[in-house]
């Protein structure tokens, strides 16, 4: 019997996809349980609609990040903090406070998503990569400068 898999099934098949199961599995546990539906020509063909439309989202989106990139990585990032000799800082300079300074600049952008190795621990300029989709990274520049 021909499926489409609504949900992942473990060792038998992903979401999205048209497979021959046995009917007895189709019957009993697939289709009661919700994780597959019967692949009728209707339900084929809005699968592929579904499809045809997530892809379409998806262009949209990276063509989103593409253009938060480019006006990104003209941005300079400005923080404030507290000095001692040889420009070392009292502290240092994480993603969140990097994440707090781009809200404020009207971009939102989780913490998380910033790919700091390690805290900046000294006065002056540090290139930092954002990850803004999963194909999109930008680099922002980050000017530490003595309160």
């Amino acid at each position: 019997m021909k499926v489409i898999f609504l949900k992942d099934v473990k060792g038998k098949g992903k979401k999205g996809e048209v497979k021959n199961v046995a009917e007895g599995y189709a019957q009993n546990f697939l289709i009661p349980r919700g994780f597959a539906k019967v692949a009728t020509s209707g339900n084929i063909n809005t699968l592929e609609a579904q499809k045809k439309k997530e892809e379409e989202i998806a262009a949209q989106q990276l063509a989103d990040a593409e253009k938060l990139k480019e006006k990104m990585e003209e941005l300079t990032v400005t923080l404030a903090t507290k000095a001692g000799d040889g420009g070392r800082l009292f502290g240092s300079i994480t993603s969140k406070q990097i994440a707090d300074e781009l809200k404020q600049l009207g971009y939102k952008i989780d913490k998380r998503k910033i790919d700091l190795p390690e805290p900046i621990r000294a006065l002056g300029f540090t290139n930092v990569p954002i990850k803004i989709h999963s194909k999109v990274t930008a680099t922002v520049k980050v000017q530490v400068v003595e309160q």
